[in-house]
């Protein structure tokens, strides 16, 4: 078992899941060694504390190696990825580097990995499970691009079927536009457009054995497709069917739903991350840490238990570190 202080790694220490895994770390009761990592020097988070390395891009050969070297060395006892882009190779990587480095890895498997990556897999896990999904389509199939314009309509979403926030997503409102927004692009899909931009929630689910432990939904405003304001409150029947969603996935540890409610007052998912997410330490801030939560399970054996949610407001801003130019130097 391991002795305090805790030692957590945490990657991506330039993003913002990164730093908001950080965050929600500072604001435990854990005493924690952080360590962090970034493939570049003028990362934020790398400043954030005295031992921090760099690393290669996750999809760069080089980067598992690099990785198995960081942890060889700083010998940390859990390791938190803190980018996307880590997660599938993470996932394809995490019983021999759980193995050969003693250390813990905290990512789901390949599987919930996949179909969080991809938004058409998450229409299709979400159908075929029976929960209310967006009626989706891949362009390249004429017929089924053509029932989901017959049956829902316009507006419609076209997405990146791989992609993070709002880039390269856009909205259309007549065929015409569809045509358009499709014109010379691949890896799209189109997505019935459900609700309101006031009526978006984000919620969080924490999973270990298939079982939900505990769960967070938040009603939430975005700017450039992150969250800059978010409303907490109960939501018993929405926590329900979260916990619902993350028995279905079964991810190991956290799994964010970003939703909307259609006609009938359903949540209809259009995104998942299986992992934390950047609203990580905005929850933690009304007191669901779930990266907290984590660690104590994985590495104490404690019972993840629900913390009451109190109605709140949380609002978020920029702020600003002030770095030496020999200390980016050093990591360089």
């Amino acid at each position: 078992m391991p002795v305090f202080p805790v030692k957590v790694l945490v990657t991506g220490a330039g993003a913002l899941l990164g730093q908001g895994v950080m965050r929600a770390l500072e604001r435990s009761s854990l005493d924690a060694k952080l360590i962090a990592a970034d493939p570049s020097p003028l990362s934020a988070g790398l400043h954030w504390t005295d031992e921090a390395y760099l690393v290669p891009m996750a999809n760069d050969p080089a980067y598992v190696e690099r990785l198995g070297e960081i942890i060889a060395k700083a010998k940390p006892d859990i390791v938190i990825p803190g980018t996307d882009a880590e997660l599938a190779v993470l996932a394809a990587n995490r019983e021999a580097l759980e193995r050969d480095y003693g250390t813990n890895i905290l990512v789901s498997d390949e599987r919930a990995v996949e179909i969080a990556d991809d938004k058409y897999q998450t229409f299709q896990f979400f159908d075929e499970a029976g929960f209310r999904a967006p009626a989706s389509a891949r362009p390249e199939n004429a017929e089924e691009l053509r029932r989901v314009v017959e049956t829902v309509g316009f507006p419609l979403v076209v997405k990146p079927r791989r992609g993070a926030r709002s880039i390269g997503v856009s909205v259309v409102n007549s065929q015409a536009e569809l045509d358009a927004a499709l014109a010379g692009r691949e890896g799209l899909v189109v997505q019935e457009c459900i609700g309101t931009d006031d009526g978006e929630y984000t919620a969080s689910v924490v999973v270990f054995d298939g079982k939900p432990r505990a769960s967070i939904v938040m009603r939430r405003d975005l700017r450039d497709g992150n969250t800059y304001r978010a409303f907490t409150e109960a939501y018993p029947e929405l926590n329900e069917q979260v916990r619902a969603f993350g028995a279905a996935l079964g991810p190991y540890g956290p799994a964010n739903f970003q939703f909307r409610l259609d006609r009938e007052g359903r949540p209809c998912v259009f995104e998942i991350n299986c992992r934390f997410s950047g609203t990580t330490p905005l929850r933690a801030a009304v007191g669901f840490n779930e990266v907290e939560m984590c660690i104590r399970h994985i590495l104490f054996g404690e019972e993840v238990t629900q913390p009451n949610i109190e109605h709140s407001t949380i609002l978020r801003f920029w702020s600003e570190i002030v770095v030496p130019p020999s200390q980016v130097e050093q990591l360089g």
